[in-house]
């Protein structure tokens, strides 16, 4: 959030910059105007009230005294439309879109910001000390993708609880053969690949194909089994209107 402000805050000093020169514009031109306001007679007085219109201190009887004086009311009016109405409107819209793009790369900043700090820290450790960081660091044994599958060396293992970034597929690439780092590096099969995710466009396929099924035979054998239970019944009640007219 500091990095943030720091941002936004150039945006509030061009505010109030094009604030107090339109102050300034607007008291020279009202003290020249053929006007009897005695708040309104110099420059420095029309500065004044208008910094306290900005501010929303100017007093109703003043407003009520202007009046007497359609000229400065006029320039006095549109005065307020460009101040109140559209420099502010317009630093709310400078605030709003330095914060959008400036959150975006607040991540970036903040490691820009630490990485200076630590390039202005550096020279005052010592070689032993950073000799032993870098020891503890343990750069040369291989990580551990899993339990007992090592990997390459050179990274700092951090680890995670299982459900963090749950994964049904392993991102980790193997090919077989020599380790040497002069070996060619294999190529990749493209093919095979799009093989593979064609296998497993048909596997999503049938399975939804047969959950559709499996669902509609227990909806049509819910269907005959309500239907049995009510030809049952029917032939129940049959059978003892006809012992009944036996009778």
């Amino acid at each position: 959030y500091v990095l943030v402000c720091a941002r936004v805050l150039p945006e509030v000093a061009l505010c109030l910059s094009g604030l107090s020169f339109f102050i300034v514009a607007f008291a020279c031109a009202v003290s020249a105007l053929e006007q009897g306001d005695p708040n309104f007679l110099t420059i420095a007085q029309s500065m004044l009230q208008l910094c306290k219109m900005c501010l929303g201190m100017f007093s109703g009887e003043s407003f009520d005294e202007l009046e007497n004086f359609p000229a400065l009311l006029f320039v006095v009016v549109i005065f307020l439309i460009v101040t109140v109405v559209f420099i502010l409107n317009l630093l709310v819209a400078q605030l709003t879109c330095a914060y959008q793009a400036t959150y975006l790369d607040m991540a970036g900043y903040a490691r820009l910001n630490r990485g200076k700090i630590i390039t202005e820290t550096m020279p005052s450790v010592s070689a032993a000390r950073w000799e032993s960081f870098v020891e503890n660091l343990r750069l040369d044994d291989p990580m551990e993708f899993g339990e007992g599958d090592l990997g390459l060396p050179g990274g700092v293992q951090v680890l995670e609880p299982a459900c963090a970034n749950i994964t049904t597929v392993d991102v980790i690439r193997r090919f077989g053969g020599s380790t040497s780092p002069a070996a060619e590096w294999p190529k990749e099969d493209v093919l095979g690949r799009d093989e593979e995710d064609k296998f497993e466009r048909l596997e999503k396929i049938i399975g939804k194909a047969v959950k559709r099924m499996s669902k509609a035979s227990r909806a049509n054998g819910s269907a005959v089994g309500s239907s049995m239970g009510g030809s049952g019944s029917s032939c129940g009640s049959g059978s003892v209107g006809s012992n009944g007219n036996s009778d």
